[in-house]
């Protein structure tokens, strides 16, 4: 299959999670979808990967992490695995919101689904949940954390699995 149509796929999928998702305070508004890409609203102050210039105080990264699992639960509730969950894809506002934004590895769930499922590549809410904890440890540390589902597994595509501990950070003193 073509690279144009593989992206075009991918495209149409993360229309169908903005549209599953609806309008949430936690999500970054979706302002348009029907052209041929997707139009965002305007995250002024980039992302949690390289954080505003001045470092925020432990209340607002206690708010942020209470916003950024509250938008976890609101995906999960609409029955998306986010799949991709990390400090680039939450985006910080003008006045340092942050908000979840980038679903184009997600995968759309029946509404019925139970949340326990595993879609089919290994994803889960548990794979979801885990790669929060590391936006938290690397926001509350300021040391990049790698959740890394598919280590020392071959190249080709495949399934994702749980990391080992040995292979997480210490939380000790954290």
């Amino acid at each position: 299959m073509p690279q144009t149509e593989i992206s075009s796929q991918y495209l149409q999928s993360e229309k169908e999670v903005y549209r599953r998702l609806d309008h949430d305070d936690d999500i970054v508004s979706c302002l348009d979808l029907s052209g041929e890409g997707i139009r965002l609203a305007l995250m002024e102050n980039g992302n949690l990967q390289e954080p505003p210039r001045q470092t925020p105080d432990q209340s607002r990264q206690l708010a942020w992490f209470r916003d950024m699992a509250r938008a976890l639960v609101h995906v999960h509730d609409r029955r998306v695995l986010a799949a991709d969950i990390a400090t680039r894809n939450f985006l910080l506002s003008a006045d340092l919101d942050v908000k979840l934004s980038d679903f184009n590895q997600s995968t759309i769930l029946p509404l019925n689904t139970d949340m326990e499922t595993v879609d089919d590549s290994g994803y889960s809410i548990y794979t979801d949940i885990g790669q929060l904890g590391t936006v938290f440890y690397t926001v509350a540390t300021g040391q990049a954390c790698e959740f890394d589902l598919f280590k020392d597994l071959p190249f080709e595509p495949t399934d994702a699995i749980w990391p080992q501990r040995k292979d997480l950070p210490s939380t000790e003193n954290v």
